[in-house]
């Protein structure tokens, strides 16, 4: 009965931090939500926030909560949710991610730790191509 509560198994969905270049040669950020199933997901609800300590005075910080809303998201497709600021790398970044399969509801909390979303980390994004931090929920 336990599992019943804890709803289905959300595989292969997966957030990810994309580094890229503007047309000025400036590095931007941006946040993005992958689908590498099968089967269109829809109906998606995601929300983000940031928390942590300043590390100088141990002060606790955390950003406004934001909301965001994707109609569907096709099979291996990709939709950006928002950009987001260097400054905030240094906090843990919430991405609280709910949708739709064939009538069933999933949920799924990504969190990039502080400091994780740095060039070391960055890797090649399927679907995007671009290098970032992934975030991947696989089976």
């Amino acid at each position: 009965m336990r599992e019943e509560l804890l709803g289905p198994t959300v595989e292969n969905v997966g957030v990810a931090v994309v580094e890229s270049l503007t047309e000025t040669n400036e590095k931007i950020y941006n946040v993005y939500l992958l689908n590498l199933r099968e089967d269109i997901i829809e109906g998606i609800i995601i929300t983000s926030k940031g928390y942590g300590e300043n590390v100088n005075t141990g002060e606790k910080i955390e950003t406004s909560m934001l909301r965001h809303c994707i109609e569907l998201l096709l099979p291996n497709e990709a939709a950006r949710i928002e950009p987001i600021m260097e400054e905030v790398f240094g906090l843990a970044n919430e991405y609280w991610v709910s949708f739709w399969i064939d009538g069933t509801m999933y949920d799924k909390k990504f969190i990039f730790l502080p400091e994780t979303i740095s060039p070391a980390n960055m890797k090649s994004i399927p679907v995007l191509g671009d290098k970032g931090v992934l975030i991947m929920q696989t089976a």
